[in-house]
């Protein structure tokens, strides 16, 4: 028997399945082959349409199905990860009425900004752990504004997750995770953030009723069955953002423990059982999957927006006979410092990191007599080494110390050079494991639907893959580089 799991990203829908027994991938595969649109009408704008997602969504399940041989009948419950952030609006025939401002959208900030100064600090962060910013109730609060005719339209609201499945089970739901990464979850009440409602001026009545994590969630409807290859009636039963999920994928539950991406964004993502918040928002704390009104999880995450797309651009713009393995060879070729060429990763929206300031892109220090191609291939991996570096320090001042992150051999960690330089940048070992966002929503399914008694019973053949730990001796050319980076970053932010 077997669990099915997506991945609902940004740039692709990954499907995996997992036998049971003995918590193994069987088969995995995703669509489309290139990275999916993202739309940018203005500056700073980023939205995707949601039937793009179900669509490949679709073309991953048939694949994976093919691929892996089994029976769909086999498959005991579906979960699902998803790109956090995102707003999908529906009318009341469950139709989409826009499409969604996804998580790098940064068009809402002064909308937040504003807000967290006339609600005020005292009165929000207590009960928010963060500012409205740029999250999914400040997405909304600008279709106010900006789109009436459509807000007036609105039957319900939800997060790409939802969305994905309310086409699977006709049924719309949501999580206080999912709220309170929107920032619509109030932590002292337990409940949908009042408060911010009211500010905005949204009906209650927009917001899904709330599901726990870990549960059934609706079943496969036939027509969603027949689309997917797959047999009606297989629960849903598991649904997180992709932050809490890849964390969770990594068998981070407890406090203490860390998890990192460096995917599209960079992501590194601490548990703690204390209600701690930074004052700046500039690392958020949001619901873990594992949160509950008896027992606190909390995850404090800091989320760069510009790093592996940095990769991804250097690819398509400088390296486009390469593919990444080769891209990473380019950049082993260069010592430490990239012989002073500096890259700061910031050009996808603004970051929050910075008090959501949009810096752009820099390039500094290009010298035409030393740098080549090779240069640009390791400057990149360092300035997203030291763009992790600057919000790790800042989760440091919430007690957050990391001395062992847990990624998946994926993205940017398949680097030696970004693995091992942020290893020795940091001090904390990296443990790396054969694991991903949709073998984590697999296993989230089977907890959900009552197959894995516990997370220990889920996560029982986690594979570890490697390990690397810090060499001092790297340290001092890197901090250098990390100091130079810096000032240049200062200068950007004055």
């Amino acid at each position: 028997m077997y669990l099915l799991g997506f991945d609902l990203g940004s740039s692709s829908v990954k499907a995996s399945i997992l036998e049971i027994a003995s918590g193994k991938k069987l088969s995995s595969a995703f669509s489309p082959s290139k990275e999916m649109k993202i739309t940018a009408v203005k500056p700073g704008w980023a939205e995707q349409d949601p039937s793009m997602w179900w669509e490949n969504l679709v073309k991953a399940t048939r694949e994976v199905l093919r691929t892996s041989r089994i029976q769909p009948s086999a498959i005991e419950a579906i979960g699902i990860s998803y790109q956090m952030h995102g707003l999908v609006m529906v009318d009341k025939h469950m139709d989409v009425l826009r499409p969604s401002i996804i998580w790098c959208d940064s068009r809402a900030v002064e909308i937040g900004n504003k807000a967290f100064l006339e609600m005020g600090a005292a009165r929000i962060l207590p009960s928010l752990l963060n500012s409205p910013g740029n999250f999914t109730a400040s997405k909304l609060k600008w279709v106010k504004d900006n789109e009436p005719e459509l807000y007036n339209k609105i039957w319900k609201i939800m997060l790409p997750g939802d969305y994905a499945a309310m086409r699977m089970t006709g049924e719309v739901f949501t999580t206080a995770s999912g709220l309170s990464e929107g920032i619509m979850w109030d932590f002292n009440t337990n409940q949908v953030a009042s408060d911010v409602l009211d500010y905005y001026g949204f009906s209650p009545s927009i917001i899904p009723h709330v599901v726990p994590t870990f549960a059934p969630q609706g079943k496969l409807t036939a027509e969603a069955a027949r689309e997917l290859g797959l047999v009606e009636g297989i629960p849903v039963a598991y649904r997180a953002g992709d932050q809490p999920n890849n964390a969770f994928s990594l068998n981070v539950l407890n406090p203490g423990e860390i998890a990192a991406t460096a995917g599209t964004s960079g992501v590194v993502y601490g548990v703690s059982s204390e209600t701690r918040y930074d004052p700046h928002s500039r690392v958020n704390t949001f619901a873990h999957v594992n949160h509950t009104h008896m027992q606190s999880r909390l995850g404090v995450l800091l989320c760069i927006n510009g790093t592996g797309i940095l990769n991804s651009w250097l690819r398509k713009t400088m390296f486009e006979t390469y593919d990444y393995e080769a891209i990473n060879e380019q950049a082993s070729e260069v010592p430490i410092g990239s012989e002073g060429l500096r890259i700061l990763p910031f050009g996808n929206g603004a970051e929050r990191m910075l008090g959501n300031v949009n810096t752009g892109c820099t390039i500094a220090n290009l010298n035409f007599n030393i740098h080549r191609r090779r240069h640009f291939a390791r400057a990149a991996q360092e300035g997203i080494i030291f763009s992790f570096k600057y919000g790790m320090d800042i989760m440091e001042t919430l007690g957050i110390k990391p001395t062992i992150i847990r990624a998946g051999m994926a993205n940017m960690f398949l680097s030696p050079v970004f693995r091992h330089a942020l290893a020795d940048l940091t001090g904390a070992s990296i443990e790396l494991y054969n694991t991903d966002g949709s073998q984590g929503a697999a296993r989230g399914a089977g907890i959900g639907a009552g197959i894995y008694r516990s997370a220990s019973e889920a996560f029982g053949n986690l594979e570890k893959l490697a390990s690397v730990h810090p060499v001092s001796v790297n340290l001092p050319p890197l901090h250098e580089a990390y100091q130079d980076w810096l000032e240049i970053l200062n200068r950007q932010l004055k």
